[in-house]
């Protein structure tokens, strides 16, 4: 059988590419498509696939820019040629569940949310304050033919698998499409169990405006608590200028020196509304508790109870109450061996027996010519 693995870009390893790495161990003969490839920004595991891009690799500035080709997204991931291919296998928070298959093909696609840039987010990427004018004008031609697309594309998939039950709502609301949950993985294997508290607090992110990084940084440019912050985006520049000393940007590091930084810190700050959220179970992986906004994915790893408590929650984007939830974690006494526990249930392991069970069960199903 011909398998084909369709990402949206190969730019860094963040959640979605560690699912991808999975397929790629699964299915190490398969062709890996994709709108594009920074070449050595994937782990070994991926950039030895061979990896196949379309014509959005060959545009000025794709490396940095790429997301301002976005209403070409959907023409570059149907130019794909997946003809010679029997089995799709997409993971998309994108385009990359609009591939075309051929004919007979059975396509699942393994989905951590519908295009976010024009559904819910849309606002948090183009709305006032938040692009440039240029920019809200496109978006406001463009924005409405891409949720068009996106919803037609959907009948591409045969099955949707979600990261979590929050995308599973979503995929049901803007696609009218059922999917099975398979919680995203976290590889608790690279994460030591941890009791030392090196006195600073712990932001790991894309620094792009739904991550809410900046909140964070006016609470604890208040506080005068030390923040380390692991990432990039295009946010990054007008973070810093936000900043006060006491706050550090590192950058992306290596697993090695993230799981250092897990291991000496306080706690996890988690300000975003995520799709699921496999950061929150790296650290908690590391037996250091999350203070998380109390909305999406986080609401599916992160626990708060009297009986078994993983992290606090806040539930206004306000600096008040993350500055609540910070300080009631400061009296809060965890125990971090519960904390590692409840993180092996996600365990990298585990999550590629489901998704390997999940697709031969699918395959043994599939009538060729089905939806």
């Amino acid at each position: 059988m011909n398998v084909a693995l369709v990402h949206d870009w190969l730019t860094g390893m963040r959640g979605g590419e560690k699912v991808l790495e999975v397929l790629c161990e699964l299915h190490p003969n398969a062709t890996l498509f994709t709108l594009l490839h920074n070449r050595g920004a994937m782990s070994p595991t991926i950039e030895r696939m061979n990896i196949r891009t379309s014509f959005i690799d060959r545009l000025p500035l794709k490396t940095e820019k790429y997301r301002n080709y976005l209403p070409l997204f959907p023409r570059a991931v149907e130019s794909l040629d997946l003809s010679p291919y029997d089995l799709i296998l997409s993971t998309s928070h994108c385009v990359a569940k609009g591939a075309i298959p051929k004919r007979g093909a059975l396509h699942i696609c393994y989905c951590h949310t519908p295009m976010r840039y024009v559904w819910e987010m849309y606002d948090e990427y183009f709305g006032k304050g938040r692009a440039s004018l240029p920019a809200r004008a496109a978006m406001s031609f463009f924005a409405p033919r891409l949720r068009r697309w996106d919803v037609a594309s959907s009948d591409r998939v045969h099955h949707f698998i979600a990261n979590s039950r929050n995308v599973g709502q979503r995929i049901q609301r803007y696609y009218q499409r059922s999917a099975d949950v398979i919680h995203a993985p976290v590889d608790t294997s690279l994460f030591t169990l941890s009791e030392r508290d090196d006195g600073y607090y712990l932001i790991v992110s894309a620094l792009v405006p739904y991550k809410r990084v900046d909140l964070a940084i006016e609470v604890f440019s208040r506080l005068g608590e030390r923040l380390l912050i692991v990432g990039k985006g295009p946010d990054l520049q007008k973070l810093k200028a936000l900043a006060s000393s006491n706050i550090e940007f590192l950058g992306w590091q290596s697993d090695v020196e993230l799981a250092k930084l897990y291991a000496g810190c306080r706690a996890l700050v988690f300000p975003g509304i995520e799709d699921f959220g496999i950061v929150p179970l790296e650290a908690m992986a590391s037996g250091k508790p999350v203070i998380a906004f109390g909305q999406g994915g986080a609401l599916e790893t992160v626990i708060e109870s009297p009986g078994l408590s993983t992290g606090i929650f806040f539930h206004e984007h306000t600096i008040e109450a993350l500055t609540d939830a910070l300080r009631k974690s400061q009296r809060f006494r965890f125990d971090p061996r519960v904390i590692r526990v409840h993180a092996e249930q996600f365990d990298r392991s585990k999550f590629k027996m489901r998704l390997q069970q999940y697709i031969q069960e699918k395959l043994q199903l599939h009538q060729p010519g089905a939806r």
